[in-house]
């Protein structure tokens, strides 16, 4: 029971940073593309002004959500290893 508890809780903390980091590459992946199309664009607005609604459209969008599939995608691995291991 302990190994799966330590199991649990360090998976947590890895796939937390995974996660944040990818959040980060993700957002500064948008934000580069939307600087570039603000450039190759007409400029109606300033650039930050342009990027800042840029990223917030791309807070609500699903490939923001797609990326909570760090969490969900290993522990079902896991979990079909487990069973697979034990059961089969």
């Amino acid at each position: 029971m302990f190994a799966l508890m330590r199991l649990v809780v360090v998976g947590f903390v890895v796939l937390t940073v995974v996660y944040v980091c990818l959040s980060f590459y993700s957002r500064s992946v948008r934000r580069s593309k939307l600087r570039k199309k603000w450039y190759e664009g007409k400029q109606l607005v300033d650039r930050d002004t342009f990027v800042q609604r840029g990223l917030e459209r791309y807070d609500g969008s699903i490939r923001r959500k797609l990326i909570l599939g760090v969490y969900i995608v290993p522990v079902v691995v896991v979990g079909v290893v487990i069973y697979l291991t034990n059961f089969s």
